[in-house]
């Protein structure tokens, strides 16, 4: 990793600290235990609620009237998309919705003598997610700025913003080695004295995982993959510019972005988090060695060791949009079964099998049948891809579920697996992938709220393919 000043890695720059655990960002008013008291005074409101001689319960989450703050329908993305439109933190109309994003808390009284059994070690209130803000502990210092590659018309986004954060804002920004090699920055003489200030580093040797405060993403959907795959622990909070081709991942626009940045450091936004996989390849060990740099391996993990059964080798992987289990360049049907939970419920034949999270939903599930998941639904998708039998059709299961994906005993090849379309590799008879919802979240900032930036990038994704067919259809009949 270079630093300015000629310094090695180490633990930062010259006038840098060590790094500070304490710096890590939190959400205000998380999860927080109901006490064995509350519980049980709550019950017995409950019981007196449903009492023959008090008045009917009425659930105010299931009958009261939402407050939107919007006028009017959302049709596709606004032209002027800034943070200034949300409402700044303390204000009285702060949160307008009067329903929680998840669903009402269920009665848990049934008819005059059945209830639920109350266990006060598992019972937590968490907080709407629609309502779920940044603050900092400490004030944001370091920022990671992840640029496209090979793209010109990212350039001057990617100047303006690196100038505005060095100077404006006096922060340290860290940018990938390779971006700085770009031939057109590398000759832009206006722009050597912010490049001497960069801090680099390069992916697969170098760990930047508390280095940094906050990253910035100037691109497409891929940006933001991107960012998720550098870290396999937490995740610093993602700000993603609209400047690629697909957009729902990256809801901000950049002709104002000065004042949104700013917004940010401050810790006046409202954030999305978007669940990630936990996946961990057990593979047999078959004679080949793998290459480590640093400590590191060919996938940027700490090089793995003996899996807890003999002769076998464990990696691990964080998965923000999707596992894929597919055949390969074999012409055979793959056959892979699936379990859950430890107990097998499908044997998938055809080409493959997908296993998404919410965010992955839009991405490949949704071109194979999937239905689109909002982020904040706490559930992972199975959907085949191609199926051979017409009794497999996609399927959503808990969050909180473990899969297991192993050869079929009857498969007559291998399968090959990909994670968010990276590090593709090669499963064999007596491998296995296990999958299940990471504790490690991706922090996405939002423009006004969860609910409305997802239908909203929804929205103009929709209208987007629609207006391309008509458009194609008009050049075919012009043709014609």
């Amino acid at each position: 990793m270079f630093f300015p000043g000629g310094q090695d890695t180490g633990p930062g720059i010259a006038a840098r600290e060590q790094p500070d655990y304490s710096r890590h960002q939190c959400f205000s008013d998380g999860i927080s235990r109901l006490s064995t008291m509350e519980m049980e005074q709550e019950k017995m409101n409950v019981s007196k609620e449903l009492s023959p001689d008090s008045a009917s319960f009425c659930c105010s989450a299931c009958h009261g009237d939402e407050t939107w703050s919007y006028s009017h329908p959302i049709r596709g993305r606004a032209k002027s998309r800034s943070l200034s439109a949300s409402p700044a933190l303390g204000t009285p109309k702060e949160f307008r919705r009067t329903r929680s994003l998840h669903g009402p808390s269920p009665v848990t009284t049934f008819g005059p003598k059945a209830c639920v059994l109350q266990n006060p070690q598992t019972i937590m209130h968490i907080q709407d997610p629609a309502s779920q803000r940044l603050t900092w502990n400490k004030s944001p210092k370091s920022v990671l700025v992840i640029k496209k590659i090979r793209d010109a018309s990212l350039l001057q986004p990617f100047k303006e913003l690196c100038v505005y954060l060095m100077e404006e804002n006096n922060m340290i920004v860290y940018v990938e080695k390779k971006v700085l090699e770009d031939p057109a920055i590398a000759s832009d003489e206006n722009f050597g004295p912010v490049k001497k200030k960069f801090c680099t580093f390069r992916e697969d040797y170098d760990d930047i995982s508390n280095q940094i405060d906050f990253i910035i993403c100037l691109g497409g959907d891929g940006t933001l993959l991107y960012a998720s795959s550098l870290f396999q622990g937490s995740v610093p909070p993602v700000m993603a510019f609209h400047l690629g081709s697909l957009g729902f991942l990256t809801p901000f626009n950049f002709e104002n972005f000065q004042s949104q940045v700013t917004q940010v450091i401050e810790g006046n936004a409202a954030v999305v988090l978007r669940s990630r996989l936990k996946v961990r390849v057990v593979k047999e060990l078959r004679g080949k060695k793998m290459t480590v740099h640093n400590g590191l391996s060919e996938n940027g993990l700490p090089a793995p060791g003996l899996d807890t059964e003999v002769g076998k080798q464990a990696m691990q992987y964080q998965v923000l949009n999707e596992v894929v289990i597919d055949r390969g360049p074999s012409s055979y049907l793959s056959n892979v079964d699936v379990y859950l939970d430890g107990h097998l419920i499908t044997t998938v034949q055809g080409d493959g099998v997908i296993v998404s999270t919410p965010t992955g939903s839009t991405a490949y599930a949704a071109a194979a049948g999937a239905s689109m998941v909002h982020p904040n639904v706490p559930a992972i998708m199975v959907t085949p891809i191609c199926p051979h039998s017409l009794s497999f059709r996609p399927i959503v299961v808990p969050a909180g579920v473990e899969l297991k994906i192993m050869l079929s005993p009857e498969a007559r090849n291998t399968a090959w697996v990909s994670f968010d379309g990276r590090k593709r590799q090669e499963i064999r008879h007596g491998d296995s992938i296990s999958i299940t919802t990471s504790c490690y979240p991706l922090p996405c900032i939002c423009v006004r709220d969860p609910v409305s930036d997802w239908f909203e990038s929804l929205a103009q994704c929709l209208h987007w393919n629609v207006r391309k067919k008509q458009a194609d259809f008009t050049e075919e009949e012009e043709d014609g």
